[in-house]
């Protein structure tokens, strides 16, 4: 298996597949991946490939029927070393971890999309229990949920062009603030898929 982050070439297959054998509870891009991912990587508990496959999938009665053997190993790979390359990321080099933003030009101008990868990161949360998260920290989730919870599209509408890119600046910061507080956990271990 390769290593190190994944190429562009790398990144549009996982996105062209996971749109391709997506469904309405599936992970929908390769954002929402990457986002799924660093919050599954800043757990507080592991969870298993078996667990990471059907929460990729919407659920276990929904695992793509591959058109290969190949086409299958493939996607895990690439998963899997994607997850790695976040993990060392967030453990050994947290100035370079960025997240997979989406981007959307619009009239010539490039805006920046988080929301699909909030979502992934709310996902991600979803698959483990957070609720010894300490009340000073759940503000640093909330800059997350701000924007990967249906339930805030309101109060986003209501922001300022300045408070909205301010909210999504602070998204990068958060996810590495919280990672670092699970990993200092002492039942706290990082996950890496093999």
């Amino acid at each position: 298996m390769n290593h190190g982050p994944l190429n562009e070439e790398e990144l549009e297959w996982l996105d062209d597949t996971l749109t391709q054998y997506g469904n309405d509870d599936s992970v929908l891009d390769v954002s929402e991946l990457d986002g799924m991912l660093t919050a599954i990587l800043s757990a507080p508990t592991k969870i298993t490939f078996a667990e990471l496959q059907s929460a990729v999938w919407g659920g276990e009665n929904q695992l793509p029927h591959w058109e290969s053997a190949q086409e299958q190993q493939r996607f895990h790979e690439l998963c899997s070393q994607h997850m790695n390359d976040i993990a060392e990321r967030l453990s050994s080099a947290p100035d370079q971890f960025e997240p997979l933003f989406g981007f959307r030009e619009v009239d010539g101008n490039d805006y920046t999309i988080v929301e699909e990868w909030c979502f992934g990161y709310m996902r991600g949360v979803g698959l483990s229990d957070w609720s010894a998260l300490p009340e000073s920290l759940r503000s640093v989730l909330e800059a997350i949920a701000l924007h990967g919870d249906e339930a805030n599209i309101a109060k986003l509408e209501q922001m300022t062009e300045e408070e909205y890119e301010t909210s999504q600046a602070a998204i990068g910061p958060a996810a590495l603030e919280l990672h670092r507080y699970w990993k200092e956990q002492p039942q706290s271990e990082i996950n890496t898929v093999h």
